[in-house]
């Protein structure tokens, strides 16, 4: 199936931000939300998001469908993501290169893989059931990790060329995810961009991060820092048309901030383009 392609700026729709976006005209070209917190039919959320729908395109950006579980994945899961989709028609519906479920267990967090040919058969097998299942490709988002696989005999960048490659998938490419990742484990982001299939990038994140004891810590709670600007401006130029938008998960700021930040998206993208 085909992939499509948006060319927009937008925000992650917050629950402090709800009135803005239902009576206010919110200069975005889209917002992103969280699709666990919208799949209850007939709830106060879905209601707000069907009306949000009504002024601005969506895209479904998933927490749990866990991808990297060996024994597959949820089925009830899978049929209540797929009425939302119905439902809303998103632009895209994404999820995370992680895993975080296993029979009778779930971590409720995004858990990092092993990049092995044993863990890339089995995501990509799961991520074919569930692309089938919703009958549309989907985007996979590349994670953040604090720690490394002994038994990996691949990079990150090289799993998920091989994941696109079977399964025709797209990417979600969340660049400070990468400049965290690259900071705790010692390799180069420009490596990175450099060893991924670009063509297949149909949205970016961007987001900040925190610093603990010993290494960056992927919390989605600050603005949007130096670093991740700059690999912003590296790859913007490298892109088709592409959905671009600010994350942020907590210590969430007024709207006209995160507008901010946008605009500065808009503007290096400009620039990128005409370099």
């Amino acid at each position: 199936m085909p992939h499509p392609r948006f060319s927009g700026f937008g925000l992650g729709l917050r629950k402090p931000h709800y009135a803005d976006f239902l009576e206010t005209a919110v200069p975005v070209d889209f917002v992103e939300v969280i699709s666990e917190n919208f799949m209850i039919p007939g709830g106060r959320p879905r209601r707000i998001l069907n009306q949000v729908r009504a002024r601005y395109p969506v895209a479904l950006h998933g927490v749990s469908l866990s991808v990297g579980s060996a024994h597959g994945l949820d089925a009830d899961y899978l049929g209540r993501l797929r009425r939302l989709v119905d439902e809303i028609e998103p632009l895209f519906v994404s999820d995370h290169l992680s895993w975080s479920r296993a029979p009778r267990f779930n971590a409720h967090d995004l858990l990092p893989l092993p990049y092995t040919t044993e863990a890339l058969d089995i995501v990509c097998a799961n991520l074919a059931h569930a692309q089938e299942r919703l009958g549309r490709p989907m985007l996979l988002e590349n994670p953040s990790s604090y720690l490394a696989f002994a038994q990996s005999d691949m990079t990150e960048w090289e799993f998920l060329e091989q994941v696109c490659a079977r399964t025709g998938c797209g990417l979600l490419l969340d660049l400070n995810n990468i400049h965290v990742s690259a900071i705790n484990h010692g390799f180069d982001p420009l490596a990175y961009l450099a060893g991924l299939p670009l063509d297949r990038v149909r949205q970016i994140h961007l987001a900040g991060h925190s610093r603990g004891e010993t290494f960056l810590i992927d919390t989605h709670d600050q603005p949007v820092p130096p670093s991740v600007w700059t690999l912003f401006a590296e790859v913007i130029a490298r892109l088709g048309p592409v959905a671009v938008m600010i994350e942020r998960d907590d210590n969430i700021p007024p709207l006209a901030e995160l507008l901010d930040e946008l605009d500065q998206a808009r503007a290096l993208a400009r620039h990128g383009v005409a370099a």
